[in-house]
């Protein structure tokens, strides 16, 4: 039972990053697509997850471990350079 349940947790997951995608690509401002990006990187973290559990391995909590310090340090970045033009000061 608890495969279908991480199977239609995947689809709705995968279904998000499709919209997210769709956001990115239609965004009205750089706002929308900063939050499209960082909703990414929570999707792709709880996808990682899921793959995690299905498979019955810890490599890929540790993998979304480490996404996640990626995805926080690039979201800050990339919202630094929107803001101020400039990354490192």
């Amino acid at each position: 039972m608890i495969e279908y349940a991480i199977f239609f947790a995947g689809i709705c997951y995968g279904a998000a990053l499709l919209l997210d995608l769709w956001r990115i690509a239609v965004g009205p401002d750089a706002a929308d697509r900063i939050l499209a990006l960082d909703t990414m990187v929570v999707n792709v973290i709880a996808l990682l997850v899921l793959y995690g559990l299905w498979r019955g391995t810890a490599v890929y909590f540790e993998a979304a471990m480490l996404f996640a310090m990626v995805g926080f340090v690039s979201t800050v970045a990339y919202c630094r350079f929107i803001l101020r033009g400039d990354i490192i000061e």
